[in-house]
């Protein structure tokens, strides 16, 4: 979604293959393995995903998860117009082109260039001001202390860092006092169940304390897509070591009359397990 970049929650099996042939394993992935290893699968994947998935995006939609959660409900940012935002792993800045719409100054920050092209696209097909684009690592932000009114990610960055912690600093040094931080991200308790939409998804297969990162990689053993997991109480940490204020925690419920899978989610497993975790903070 200029949101949901994400491709699902980790396998349990390391000796399964991933769609392209590359070994899912889990093994650790550093900061610069998981950055390059983003960035290259989701220029490699973004024609793909757009394709896939961008019915459901829209242009110009702000939804939070595959549940359909629109930000036009939850106001979970608040009142945005006039309120500079930076939106985290854009994607094609479907979520930053919502908040244009609604008065607010947004920035489409995404790691890969691919996915930022497609965001030039759709504003080339609207014949709309393109929205401001910005291609950098989240846990490296090149933006002035006290830039922005509020930060948002759906479902961006922030399963692909492998120092959160840092990002969430560098996401309270650009905010404003006050300012809020809203993201999504896959539920903490899926990282046990097997990413799967059907039955197969609703036994525990791993331990949600293990955090070792979930790595496809090639013939070569490099890298080439990385998940991070953090239980819920790391995320909690992280944003109050930070300096942030945890203002509510957000578990989407899947909805009556949505039939609609995205990989793992689907109405089955979403009626019985949370298949995601938004999580709402304020700077201090």
């Amino acid at each position: 979604m200029g949101l949901l970049t994400v491709t699902g929650t980790p396998l349990p099996d390391p000796n399964d293959l991933d769609e392209d042939g590359d070994d899912a394993v889990r093994r650790s992935a550093g900061i610069g393995e998981s950055s390059r290893a983003s960035r290259h699968w989701w220029d490699r994947n973004a024609d793909e995903y757009q394709d896939e998935h961008g019915e459901f995006l829209g242009d110009d939609r702000f939804t939070w998860c595959p549940e359909g959660l629109d930000e036009a409900d939850a106001r979970l940012l608040g009142d945005v117009a006039g309120r500079s935002v930076l939106e985290i792993g854009a994607g094609a800045a479907q979520c930053s082109r919502w908040l244009a719409a609604r008065g607010a100054r947004p920035v489409a920050l995404d790691i890969s260039y691919r996915q930022l092209q497609h965001s030039r696209r759709i504003d080339l097909a609207r014949g709309a001001a393109p929205v401001p684009v910005v291609q950098a690592d989240a846990a490296v932000l090149p933006f002035a202390d006290a830039a922005f009114d509020l930060a948002c990610s759906a479902y961006g960055a922030v399963p692909f860092s492998a120092d959160t912690s840092a990002l969430m600093r560098e996401v309270h040094r650009v905010l404003r006092p006050g300012g809020r931080w809203v993201f999504s991200v896959t539920h903490p308790i899926r990282w046990a169940f097997p990413d799967e939409p059907g039955v197969e998804g609703l036994t525990a297969v791993s331990s949600y304390f293990d955090r070792t990162p979930y790595v496809e990689e090639d013939e070569q053993g490099h890298a080439s897509y990385v998940e991070h997991h953090r239980t819920i109480g790391d995320r909690v940490r992280e944003l109050v070591t930070a300096g942030f204020r945890l203002v509510d925690l957000v578990e989407p419920e899947w909805p009556e009359g949505h039939e609609q899978d995205w990989g793992g989610w689907s109405p089955l497993r979403g009626r019985l397990i949370p298949g995601t975790a938004i999580f709402v903070a304020e700077r201090g």
